[in-house]
């Protein structure tokens, strides 16, 4: 007689048991990560406001208004009456979106003389819209760029800037921060390949500082390539009447491309373009992922923005007031001896170097009625922690000097200040 053998198969876990141990694995793994946030002192946690955008706001769980010095609300128009009227207007007339991405049936005449207006205000051949300047960033290099293309990077370019490049098979170059000698070496290296293109922030948004543009047209010209700037921290507000970095250094014929956004100055909603060549921007429309895949920008968005511009290009007496305002933070803060990066932005970093020390000092001014926030790792590199502070044509002188005192008073408590 033969002898049987059984082989018991073991025992399967029931597929509702393994998904509830992956997701238990997976809460342990980003509660230890979270952990380390918070122990590095670099948490970053999101107050919350109970008005309107502006240079006076109001904040949940604290009494009385608080003056706002961090938003990107350059002009102050993010609040203004013309502005919120016109996106009225338009939510009224053409609806509250589009439900539909641009070629299929997103594109409205307002989307078209928006773009027509922009590329005017920047003096370009055309101009397309994304739902973000991320999204513009993020669609730009892998649509225009192939395997036998070079992209050379300022090494603090914005992380969409980083991104953007990224998703592109072109050959990759970074350069050091603002080093005109280190670009040069890196554009001869680029030779071989068929176009070169250099790309930078006109102003980085982190420390204040602004590209030398004339210096990187020059060495552009001299090896060939194309040149891209990113005006998010720019567009309205540098330059004579606002057009941006580009004016302000007298290269508005040398520059290829601008990328910038419709979010920070102008308006400060959302959106987000690039504007150029008008042989640039047409195969944007035929390969730029985020534009295809994305709805298009809301019409009360679009009017917004386009009463911005309207704005600025009528009288843009706005964008002296701000320089003014600009000069006085920085000169005083200096006088009392904080150190601020950058020169000459509305961005201005207060210089502290400690995450915890920023968090702090930041949680102390809220506590003397002013909003401003620390910037720690890895929004910023470790051991440069600082408060940005960012100032806006509808601040008052006023406004300016309460925002001195808070620091002066705050750094000294903290031993920020002698």
């Amino acid at each position: 007689m033969w002898a049987v053998s059984v082989l018991r198969a073991a025992p399967s876990r029931a597929p509702g048991r393994c998904a509830h141990s992956a997701l238990a694995q997976l809460r342990g793994i980003l509660q230890e990560e979270l952990e380390g946030i918070r122990g590095a002192g670099t948490w970053k946690s999101e107050r919350i406001i109970t008005s309107r955008q502006g240079p006076r706001i109001r904040v949940d769980g604290v009494s009385g208004e608080i003056l706002n010095f961090c938003a990107n609300n350059y002009l102050g128009l993010s609040s203004h009456p013309e502005v919120i009227q016109a996106g009225l207007k338009n939510l009224k007339e053409f609806g509250a979106g589009l439900s539909s991405v641009r070629f299929i049936c997103g594109t409205q005449s307002i989307h078209k003389d928006l773009e027509a207006k922009i590329a005017r205000f920047h003096q370009r051949e055309d101009a397309i819209l994304f739902p973000s300047c991320f999204d513009a960033n993020a669609g730009l290099f892998e649509a225009l760029l192939t395997q036998e293309d070079a992209v050379l990077s300022d090494e603090l370019n914005h992380a969409s800037i980083i991104d953007g490049i990224r998703l592109c098979k072109a050959h990759k170059f970074r350069y050091r921060h603002l080093d005109m000698a280190d670009l040069e070496a890196k554009l001869k290296e680029a030779q071989k390949h068929r176009l070169r293109l250099v790309a930078t922030d006109g102003a980085f948004s982190m420390d204040g500082d602004i590209a030398p543009l004339k210096e990187i047209c020059q060495l552009a010209s001299q090896y060939g390539a194309l040149v891209f700037v990113d005006e998010c921290h720019a567009t309205g507000f540098l330059g004579a009447t606002g057009r941006g970095t580009d004016e302000l250094l007298g290269v508005r014929d040398q520059v290829t491309i601008i990328n910038s956004t419709l979010g920070k100055a102008l308006g400060g909603a959302s959106g987000g373009y690039t504007t150029g060549p008008g042989p640039l921007v047409s195969p944007l429309r035929q390969r730029a992922r985020p534009y295809l895949f994305s709805n298009s920008l809301p019409p009360a968005i679009v009017g917004c923005a386009s009463k911005a511009l309207d704005m600025l290009m009528e009288d843009n007496s706005i964008v002296q007031s701000i320089t003014a305002k600009t000069q006085r933070f920085r000169s005083k803060m200096q006088a009392a001896g904080f150190t601020i990066s950058g020169v000459n932005h509305p961005i201005c970093p207060v210089m502290l170097g400690d995450a915890r020390l920023a968090s702090s000092m930041a949680d102390d001014m809220l506590k003397r009625g002013i909003f401003v926030i620390g910037f720690s790792y890895p929004v910023v590199p470790k051991g440069k922690a600082r408060i940005r502070v960012q100032i806006s044509a509808v601040h008052s002188e006023e406004d300016i000097d309460r925002c001195v005192e808070a620091f002066v008073e705050v750094g000294r408590r903290h031993g920020a200040l002698p």
